[in-house]
């Protein structure tokens, strides 16, 4: 099992120095996440932030629990996560879901609430990205978007493309399906029991990823900073899961005090 934290309070310097801290104190990825506006929180660009965190570590993997591509224009995204890739030396992590409606970035300014509509539109922005990552030339036809051909240069540094996590619902067959087509899956709070189903219908459904790619079930949670133990008995039971990435998190009142107590004491290995 690989241990991220998601870093979400301070200003961008400040979640660079903890995502530098949590490098060196062994965790295995550190994560930021997307919004726009929800109520009176400090929100920073999460492309700058991340770019910030690669430029203060060498080995950590890098990401978003999770973008919202339903939002912004695929090329763009294409354009911003191949950056980012180079930036940090093929560590970007490209998880995604529909993104969270209370947020002021959707509906407050016109974008589509739909929840078929930014499935759509999420489904179509991962197609685009796979062909644009390429640096081959790509063309698209879909419902929502459409382009000539054109070839992305350089193309990601990551082959055969920067890894895809998908947000999924389980046992609901359509949003399982998309996430077989990826390369993980970020699971929604399921317990050990649940996730130990997902592990077996990946095993038994999903087709030999191109390029050896593996297939990771993400699971997130809360461990305490102060109790070695504690932290282990509660990620132990997701790793006999078949969970493959844990990711701590404080959603309640994080401060950049306390994240950092968390990344400074280290990841909850069993």
């Amino acid at each position: 099992m690989r241990y991220g934290l998601i870093i979400n309070a301070g200003d961008p310097r400040e979640m660079a120095a903890t995502a530098a801290l949590a490098e060196a104190t062994g965790w295995d990825g550190v994560f930021s996440f997307d919004a726009i506006a929800i109520g009176d929180t400090e929100l920073y660009d999460p492309w700058v932030v991340l770019a910030a965190m690669a430029m203060r570590t060498g080995r950590v993997r890098l990401g978003l629990i999770v973008a919202a591509p339903a939002r912004r224009r695929p090329w763009v995204l294409a354009r911003e996560t191949m950056t980012l890739d180079h930036l940090s030396g093929g560590r970007l992590i490209l998880p995604v879901g529909l993104g969270a409606l209370e947020d002021l970035g959707f509906g407050n300014v016109g974008e589509s609430i739909d929840g078929r509509t930014r499935a759509q539109r999420l489904d179509e922005t991962l197609e685009i990205l796979d062909g644009l990552w390429s640096g081959e030339p790509f063309a698209y036809e879909g419902r929502h978007y459409r382009f000539g051909e054109m070839a992305f240069r350089p193309p990601s540094l990551q082959r055969p493309r920067i890894p895809v996590w998908v947000v999924g619902a389980w046992p609901h067959e359509r949003s399982m399906r998309r996430v077989l087509r990826w390369d993980g899956i970020v699971t929604q709070g399921d317990p050990p029991e649940t996730i130990r189903a997902i592990a077996a219908y990946v095993a038994r459904e999903r087709a030999p990823a191109p390029g050896g790619q593996p297939f990771e079930i993400v699971v997130q949670g809360s461990t305490p900073p102060d109790d070695a133990a504690a932290a282990a008995a509660t990620v132990r039971p997701y790793l006999d899961a078949g969970a493959t990435w844990w990711i701590d998190a404080d959603w309640r009142h994080p401060t950049v005090a306390s994240v950092r107590r968390r990344a400074e004491a280290g990841p909850p290995r069993t």
